[in-house]
């Protein structure tokens, strides 16, 4: 851990810098003594105000979130683990873009003012112009892990923390935020830029398996132990065996420079071709094997890829080959891109063939039923019953008779041939208890004693009978806090808690337009329906308190309400309750790219509906301006990514090229 100045030290250096508009030349580590230039050069002063700017509007946070919205899904678990090893120094872990704007914070803000915790919230921005040195700004300007520790900061307001930051980059070296540790700077601790350093490794390599799934993708390092573990090397390879990725253990493997992703093949680092590399995979597939730089330095190699970008590497498999990979499954036909969503699927498929309970969480409407009937028809009991009861429909003097079934004449109002009750009728298959926090505690014991003995006794008497099922369980209740407040069985909540997988909210998913056409095509069977683009992003934006079912109500109804000629749904259409809440004061209403949303472009409309005058005057405009426009919404909305935006647009990225009249640069990225 570097050592900083004394406090002493760190006053005459700023008295020195305010005097003769320099840093002295010893006594302050390099990194700082920059930055102290750069925050001077920006107008700053160390006992100076704050910039009227300093923290994001509403509309200007959400178009920030969006923009990010990778990056948060790959660094908030991440994150959550690294609060966990830090939650004793009462200190906060926070994940800021690439221009210094806060997008996600955790921890403890005990230790701050009131002023303070504003300033550490999602929307403040702590750039190096606005804030001065500080560890987020400077780690964005140096590129690279910076500590700034108490009056190492240059305004004095920010004097009594010490925050250790990291950047965190794309497959391509591209600036993608920061990870950052801030606390009370008596707080300090030594290891803490080595958690923070490692920590970005992880959310790295995350989001280079994440966008390069359809690549060649090495795992490298110098002993076989390190294959799996946060410190392999990981570098992605074009079907021709062009290297166009890596993460930084891959960089210094391979001693290679940013310029040299997309301008070196693999044989220009390793002995062994990629030819042969993908021989050895198909003969063992999943197995290291060791390969040589062309200096003779060995390294541990493992390939992973996808078939489709293997087709003309590899050749075609045999029909018996063809049989054994798995097809897709029910879950896959649910996925529409949310990583989360894919995630707890995945989760899922590695149970589905073991006698492991699964406890879907999530709130109302987010499609807990669905997902829990795709985990069974993904299973090996697919071809048994499905039997699903919702335990907060059924009448609490019901459910028990409905579960367990009843003999005749059990009691009044019985069926005299009796019934044999859900849990018999799953025998085979998989039984799904939706809502089971709203199970009436004594009924919970003996729904408990069935789980642990797999018998059930119906009611009025007679012979237990075994039973074999799944269970599938899910509440929109927090399960766990309901059983520390004794509202849940314990015991049966550990016994139902095999697996727990949380199904994100609508308004957390990232897949919002994909999921937007699946609703509209199946809503609208031989027709194509759209959405207005201003629309589309207004309601992506909406919090959706009934979620998925919410969201598919409004869009059946506004289906209804289209003309025999119309093919786009715009603010005409909606009911009037829904135009309400989406134009409700303060709520941000400016329209954004249609993109963004990830939608192919439809006729722009606004609310109200535009004036005769005004419509003739917007059918005046010029269609290349326009169309000029449009690319330029793509690009900010896809934040530089001109790949993703020829996708948002439909359009080639040699096409996107050609209309923006210039190759990508440096802030643009291909």
């Amino acid at each position: 851990m570097r050592t900083p100045p004394t406090a002493v030290a760190l006053r005459q250096a700023r008295l020195h810098l305010l005097e003769y508009g320099d840093c002295p030349s010893s006594g302050l580590d390099e990194r700082v003594a920059r930055s102290w230039r750069r925050s001077l050069a920006a107008g700053l002063l160390p006992a100076g105000r704050l910039q009227e700017t300093e923290h994001s509007s509403g509309a200007e946070l959400t178009r920030t979130m969006a923009c990010n919205h990778e990056l948060l899904a790959h660094s908030r678990p991440v994150m959550e683990h690294l609060f966990e090893q830090v939650r004793h120094t009462q200190g906060m872990v926070i994940l800021a873009d690439k221009r210094g704007t806060l997008v996600h914070t955790l921890g403890h803000a005990d230790f701050l003012s009131r002023a303070d915790r504003v300033a550490l919230s999602a929307g403040a921005n702590w750039h190096e112009q606005q804030r001065g040195t500080n560890a987020i700004g400077t780690a964005l300007v140096e590129a690279s892990g910076v500590e700034i520790h108490g009056a190492e900061h240059f305004l004095e307001r920010n004097e009594f923390l010490t925050c250790t930051a990291v950047p965190i980059l794309s497959a391509v070296g591209d600036l993608m935020g920061v990870l950052d540790i801030s606390g009370d700077q008596r707080s300090r601790h030594p290891h803490t830029l080595g958690l923070v350093s490692m920590a970005s490794r992880m959310i790295e390599n995350r989001l280079l398996v994440t966008s390069c799934q359809r690549h060649i993708r090495l795992h490298l390092h110098p002993q076989l132990e390190g294959i799996g573990s946060v410190a392999e090397g990981l570098l992605v390879l074009s079907e021709d065996g062009w290297l166009v990725g890596a993460n930084r253990a891959a960089m210094e493997l391979l001693r290679l420079s940013r310029a040299d992703l997309g301008a070196l093949q693999l044989t220009h680092r390793l002995a062994e071709s990629l030819a042969e590399l993908l021989s050895r995979h198909k003969r063992r597939p999943g197995q290291p094997t060791q390969v040589h730089l062309l200096d003779g330095t060995g390294l541990f190699l493992q390939v992973q890829h996808e078939a489709p970008a293997l087709a003309s590497q590899v050749p075609r498999p045999s029909q018996t080959e063809r049989a054994v990979q798995p097809a897709p499954d029910a879950l896959n036909s649910l996925d529409t891109g949310d990583t989360r969503w894919r995630n707890a699927a995945d989760k899922v498929r590695r149970v589905l063939d073991k006698p492991i309970p699964l406890l879907i969480q999530g709130e109302s409407g987010v499609g807990k039923e669905l997902f829990a009937r795709a985990s069974h028809d993904s299973g090996p009991r697919k071809v048994k019953a499905f039997v699903a009861i919702n335990c907060a429909a059924v009448p609490e003097n019901l459910i028990e008779a409905e579960l367990f079934g009843y003999a005749p004449g059990a009691f009044t109002g019985a069926r005299r041939e009796g019934s044999v009750g859900r849990l018999r009728e799953a025998h085979g298959g998989t039984l799904f208890l939706d809502e089971i926090g709203d199970m009436p505690l004594g009924l919970q014991a003996r729904l408990l004693r069935v789980l642990q003995e797999r018998q059930v006794v119906p009611l009025g008497g007679g012979p237990a009978v075994a039973v074999d099922f799944a269970l599938i369980c899910a509440s929109h209740r927090k399960l766990r806090e309901e059983a520390a407040a004794g509202r849940f069985r314990n015991d049966l909540y550990y016994r139902i808690n095999g697996l727990t997988v949380l199904l994100p909210p609508l308004r957390e998913r990232t897949d919002f337009g994909v999921l937007t056409e699946r609703l509209l095509a199946d809503l609208n069977p031989g027709r194509h329906v759209g959405v207005a683009p201003d629309l589309l992003v207004r309601l992506s934006q909406h919090t959706w308190p009934g979620n998925l079912r919410q969201y598919a109500n409004a869009l059946r109804t506004a289906s209804a309400m289209l003309g025999v000629r119309e093919a786009s749904i715009t603010w005409d259409h909606l009911p009037d309750d829904l135009l309400e809440d989406l134009q409700a004061p303060g709520v941000p209403q400016a329209p954004q790219a249609a993109w963004q949303a990830g939608l192919p472009s439809q006729p722009a409309q606004t609310w109200p509906p535009a004036t005769p005058e005004s419509a003739s005057a917007g059918l005046a405009q010029n269609l290349q301006e326009l169309s000029r426009q449009a690319i330029r919404q793509a690009v900010d909305a896809s934040c530089g990514n001109l790949s993703q935006a020829a996708r948002r647009l439909g359009i080639s990225r040699q096409t996107l090229y050609r209309k923006l009249g210039d190759p990508p640069s440096s802030g643009i990225r291909a």
